[in-house]
């Protein structure tokens, strides 16, 4: 008993330091981190998720994919400072947690909750349509949160009123999804295999970030839309030297952010390969400032 008592203890000891949150209360504008990793387990990183803090409120949430209502919770965000929910496709790692973080989430809040997602194909319904397949009062999988697209609460469920926007990814141009409160955000299609894709891009303050989900790097029209941001976020998802029809290579990733010219890198959505030399590779294309993301990791945008 005794020597099972001490193995749980250094195992608890041996969680890495991106378990514990950096507070980002102390920065007018910072963006946060609440899950670095990709579909695959991996103790040390939840699923993507992204936190922007304006004014020491998490007020955009961008992504909420397995393990991040979790890190909400750490990094001590309320749904009731939330100005906007941005989903960038239906891939489970990018959306998993969505029910967790809407269930009796109107004990949390009383404003309609924003929320915004990609159009549809023929291999992925449109964001409305996602919505009701989950939350339909009488066909969906969670009928509890009916609420949610309207449904009368009842006495054993119920969630915030989405307020829900619906973005064209086909469009060349980027599409304006919020415009309140001094921040705007927009979003543009970027390729990822078939499944509609946006990235985003927040500004507020006189600062921008780019948040540019999984994609393959080959849509020119992204480096214009990233142009000049102050922090960029990109996915490291697949190892150096290899080709994937889903995501950048670290080399395209680089290449990337020089040609736009942004302030900092953060690659984020890290998969399990030699990091090192994917970031070696990188940065033979890139030349700036660069954080490799880890969960609750909070770097501030100037």
């Amino acid at each position: 008993m005794i020597r099972s008592v001490i193995v749980c203890l250094l195992a608890l000891l041996s969680i890495p330091s991106s378990a514990s949150a950096q507070s980002c209360v102390a920065n007018p504008v910072a963006v946060q981190i609440l899950g670095s990793g990709g579909p695959a387990i991996n103790r040390d990183r939840a699923s993507t998720s992204y936190l922007l803090w304006i004014d020491a409120q998490a007020k955009i949430l961008v992504d909420m994919g397995g393990g991040a209502f979790l890190r909400f919770g750490q990094a001590q965000a309320k749904l009731s400072d939330l100005s906007l929910v941005a989903i960038s496709h239906l891939h489970p790692d990018h959306v998993s947690d969505l029910p967790a973080l809407l269930w009796l989430s109107h004990r949390a809040r009383k404003d309609q909750l924003p929320i915004a997602g990609p159009s549809g194909n023929d291999v992925a319904p449109g964001f409305p349509m996602f919505l009701s397949r989950l939350f339909d009062e009488k066909n969906g999988a969670f009928q509890v949160l009916g609420p949610t697209l309207g449904a009368t609460q009842g006495q054993l469920g119920g969630g915030v009123r989405l307020d829900v926007g619906v973005v064209d990814v086909t469009k060349a141009e980027p599409s304006t999804v919020f415009d309140k409160q001094g921040v705007t955000v927009t979003a543009l299609g970027i390729p990822h295999g078939n499944l509609p894709t946006l990235a985003y891009r927040v500004q507020t303050r006189d600062v921008s970030i780019v948040l540019s989900s999984d994609q393959t790097g080959t849509n020119p029209r992204f480096v214009e839309f990233a142009r000049g941001a102050n922090v960029l976020v990109m996915h490291l998802a697949i190892a150096a030297g290899t080709i994937n029809p889903l995501h950048a290579s670290p080399a395209v990733v680089g290449r990337v952010a020089q040609d736009a010219g942004v302030g900092r890198l953060i690659v984020s959505h890290i998969g399990q390969f030699d990091l090192d030399a994917a970031i070696a590779e990188l940065k033979k294309f890139y030349t700036g400032p660069l954080t490799v993301g880890a969960d609750l990791q909070c770097t501030p945008v100037q």
